[in-house]
């Protein structure tokens, strides 16, 4: 069952990334990614696969050693509920990313491939996103976050 849980974490975010990468000027995209309620599938994982097993994750993750976070990870529910997690707010930076690109009309075949790459290694593709985002956005949005002008 862990296996399956495993497995599917990631298939039930696939339909969001696909309309980010594969139909981003549909306006049915931006309402559906803009909503963090596109990580509950992959966190009702996480919450399935932990429920059993609460006060190991609670001693695990408020006390964390090194030793003790592997040999979590070491069990397959530990590493199924890291891996739900991380699927998670993978999918709620990539759609960040992709709402912040509409805002600052970047191309997107510029997003596509970068999307892809977030799913694939989300901190560097965040990261790159953070710098295109510095270069391209305007210098002082201030007044402009307050007033939507």
């Amino acid at each position: 069952m862990t296996g399956f849980l495993f497995q599917i974490a990631f298939l039930l975010t696939v339909p969001f990334w696909g309309l980010m990468v594969f139909a981003p000027k549909w306006s049915g995209t931006l309402k559906i990614v803009s909503s963090p309620l596109v990580a509950v599938p992959p966190l009702v994982v996480f919450c399935v696969v932990t429920v059993g097993h609460l006060p190991v994750l609670w001693a695990t993750m408020s006390n964390p050693d090194l030793d003790t976070l592997r040999a979590f990870m070491n069990e397959a529910w530990g590493a199924t509920a890291v891996w739900a997690q991380v699927i998670a707010w993978d999918l709620l930076i990539g759609a960040w990313m992709f709402r912040e690109s509409r805002r600052l009309d970047l191309h997107p075949l510029l997003m596509g491939p970068l999307l892809v790459f977030t799913i694939l290694l989300s901190p560097f593709g965040f990261l790159i996103f953070l710098g295109i985002r510095h270069f391209r956005d305007t210098p002082d949005r201030a007044t402009q976050v307050v007033t939507d002008r």
